[in-house]
C-alpha cells in the first residue's frame, strides 16, 4: 500500500522489525547494533541492565532519535514514518504532564491531538477512566494526584487512540499491588484485542507474568530472546545432597551440567536441556558411590535467567 511517494506500508505480521540498528552521541555508543522482531498482538518484554540501550531503542523505534546507521519498521512503515505514530502509543518512564487539567481535560487533549471525533472520545475516555480506576477523581486536578493515579492516567493516555501498538516504560512505577494487578489484566485485555504491548519493566517478577516473549540485551545488542513459555521448559537448577560427592563425581557431572557448586554434602548445578538428563544422572552418582539422600530440580526464575544471560554488570 503506498501511503505517499517515497513510503510504502508492508503488510506484515511484524510490529516491529530492525536490523542493526545503531546510535551513537558523539564517541559513545549507546545502542551497538539492536536486531529485533515483535509480532503482532503479543506482550513482549525488553530487558536488560541500566546502560544497555534500552532507553535510546525506545526512543529511535518511536522516531524521537534518528538512528546513525541500521534501520527498520514499525507497523511495516519506516521508522519515523509520521501517518504510523498516530497508530502508536506510549508512556514513557519519567513523564511530565500538564498538573493544571483535570484527568477529564488531560485525555480529551490527548484525543483531540489523535483527531478523535466529541462523541467517541466522550465514550472512550469513560471507558478508560472506569478500566483504570479514576471515575470518581475524573475532574481532579492531575497535581492533585498521587504517583500511583498519574500512572494510571498515564496508561490511559497511551491507548487513547486504540493504538495496534503500545510503549509502556515501566508501566507499574509507583503501583502497590492491587495497581500492578489492574495494569497486568489491562495489559493482556488490550493484547487480546489485537494491540502489540512493547513492555520495559525493571520488575522481572512483572515481566514473567505478563509477556508472551522477551528480548535480554546487552551493549545494545540482542544476547537472548525466547518466549516464556520456552524459558520456562527450559533450564533447570538441580540441588542434590548426599554422601561421597567428591571432587572426581562433581567434575564428571559437568558431562550434564553447567554452574557446579559444592557445599559439603550438597552440590547445586544448572542443566541447560531440562530436566530429561535427570534419570542418568541419578544412575551415574550411584554407579560411583554416592549415597543420594535428596535431588530437587526446580525451574529457574526469570530473575536467575537474566543474571545467567548477561552477567551481573549493572542492575535493572
Amino acid at each position: 500500500v503506498r501511503l505517499h511517494p517515497g513510503i510504502i506500508l508492508f503488510m506484515t505480521d511484524l510490529a516491529i522489525k530492525t536490523e542493526a540498528l545503531r546510535k551513537e552521541f558523539g564517541q559513545q555508543v549507546a545502542v551497538r547494533g539492536l536486531s529485533l522482531e515483535v509480532r503482532r498482538a503479543e506482550v513482549f518484554g525488553f530487558l536488560g541492565p541500566n546502560g544497555a540501550g534500552k532507553t535510546t531503542s525506545i526512543k529511535m523505534l518511536l522516531g524521537l532519535v534518528a538512528p546513525t546507521a541500521g534501520g527498520g519498521q514499525l507497523l511495516g512503515a519506516p521508522l519515523g514514518h509520521r501517518a504510523t505514530r498516530g497508530r502508536v502509543g506510549f508512556l514513557p518512564e519519567h513523564f511530565r504532564f500538564h498538573d493544571w487539567l483535570t484527568a477529564q481535560e488531560f485525555l480529551t487533549l490527548h484525543g483531540r491531538l489523535h483527531g478523535l471525533q466529541p462523541a467517541p472520545l466522550r465514550k472512550r475516555i469513560d471507558d478508560l477512566l472506569e478500566r483504570v480506576g479514576l471515575i470518581p477523581f475524573r475532574n481532579k486536578q492531575l497535581r492533585t494526584y498521587s504517583k500511583g493515579m498519574l500512572q494510571r492516567v498515564g496508561l490511559a493516555q497511551a491507548l487513547i487512540n486504540a493504538p495496534e501498538l503500545v510503549f509502556l516504560d515501566e508501566p507499574t512505577s509507583g503501583l502497590d499491588p492491587v495497581g500492578r494487578r489492574l495494569v497486568r489484566d489491562l495489559i493482556r485485555e488490550v493484547r487480546d484485542a489485537g494491540t502489540t504491548v512493547f513492555l520495559n519493566s525493571h520488575l522481572l517478577g512483572e515481566i514473567e507474568v505478563t509477556c508472551d516473549r522477551v528480548a535480554f540485551i546487552q551493549h545494545g545488542e540482542v544476547v537472548r530472546s525466547e518466549s516464556l513459555r520456552t524459558l520456562a521448559a527450559g533450564e533447570v537448577q538441580v540441588t542434590a545432597r548426599g554422601a561421597g560427592l567428591t571432587p572426581a563425581v562433581l567434575s564428571g557431572l559437568e558431562h550434564w551440567a553447567t554452574a557446579i557448586r559444592a557445599d559439603l554434602d550438597q552440590v547445586t548445578f544448572v542443566l541447560p536441556a531440562g530436566e530429561a538428563a535427570l534419570p542418568e544422572i541419578v544412575r551415574y552418582l550411584t554407579a560411583q558411590g554416592v549415597d543420594l539422600y535428596a535431588l530437587v530440580p526446580q525451574r529457574l526464575s526469570l530473575e536467575e535467567i537474566f543474571i545467567r544471560t548477561v552477567g551481573t554488570e549493572g542492575v535493572l
